[in-house]
C-alpha cells in the first residue's frame, strides 16, 4: 500500500499574526508529539491581507516561547483554491467561520470549515463570545495567554479527529486495494465507502453538526 497523503490543517483568524499562528505552533507540537510528523501538516492564514508578510505579534512569540513551542510565520492571505488541497480549514472565531464558508467553491469545501473550540469538549457554547477564541491584538500579555489556554485546550480533541480520519484514510485504501471482481469487490467497495464516512466524522463535531454551510 502506497503512503498516505499528508492530512493538511489550515488555521485561519483575522490578520494572521496572534491567534492563527499560536494555533499552528501548537498543534504543529501535539501532531509531533504523537509522531504524525510527514503524515499532518500544518499552516495558517488570515481572512485579510493587513499583515502579508509580517511575522507574528511580538506578543504572540513571547507567550509561545515562554510555553516551549516553536515558530518561524510570515503572514499570508487564505485563497479559496487553497480549499482543494486542505483536509480542514480551522476557524478561530465564528466571523471567520462564516467568511470561510461563504468562499468556499463548493457545500463539500464549507463541510471542511470548523470552528477551533468546537474540539474542546468542556468549552461552553453558551456562554458570552460562544466558541470563539477572543482576539487578544488589543489587549496584554494576559490576553494572549488566555488565547494560547483556549488553543490548547482544543487541540487535543482536534489532534483525536484528525488520527481518526488518518485511520479511516488508511482502511479505505487497503480495502481499496484489496478489492476483487465480483461480489467480494462490491462488499469491499462499501466498506470503503463507510471508512470514508468515518473520515468525515470531524466535520459533525461541534455546535454546528448536522447544519447547512452558510
Amino acid at each position: 500500500m502506497r503512503d498516505p497523503s499528508p492530512y493538511r490543517v489550515c488555521f485561519v483568524c483575522t490578520g494572521n499574526i496572534c491567534r492563527s499562528p499560536m494555533a499552528e505552533s501548537v498543534f504543529r507540537s501535539h501532531a509531533g508529539e504523537a509522531g504524525l510528523d510527514g503524515r499532518v501538516e500544518v499552516d495558517s492564514a488570515g481572512t485579510g491581507p493587513w499583515h502579508e508578510g509580517d511575522g507574528a505579534d511580538r506578543r504572540a512569540i513571547d507567550v509561545l516561547t515562554a510555553h516551549g513551542y516553536e515558530q518561524d510565520h510570515i503572514a499570508r492571505q487564505f485563497r479559496a483554491e487553497w480549499f482543494g488541497h486542505l483536509d480542514l480549514v480551522i476557524a478561530l472565531d465564528s466571523g471567520h467561520l462564516h467568511e470561510l464558508r461563504a468562499l468556499a467553491p463548493t457545500p463539500h469545501d464549507a463541510a471542511k470549515v470548523r470552528l477551533l473550540r468546537s474540539y474542546d469538549p468542556d468549552a461552553d457554547q453558551d456562554a458570552l463570545g460562544g466558541l470563539d477564541v477572543p482576539d487578544p491584538y488589543f489587549g496584554g500579555t494576559d490576553d494572549f495567554e488566555e488565547c494560547l489556554e483556549m488553543i490548547e485546550a482544543a487541540s487535543g480533541g482536534l489532534l483525536d479527529a484528525v488520527v481518526a480520519a488518518l485511520d479511516a484514510e488508511g482502511t479505505a485504501e487497503k480495502v481499496t486495494e484489496e478489492a476483487a471482481p465480483g461480489t467480494e469487490g462490491a462488499e469491499s467497495a462499501r466498506s470503503a465507502e463507510h471508512a470514508q464516512d468515518a473520515q468525515d466524522a470531524p466535520a459533525a463535531d461541534g455546535p454546528d453538526a448536522g447544519k447547512e454551510p452558510v
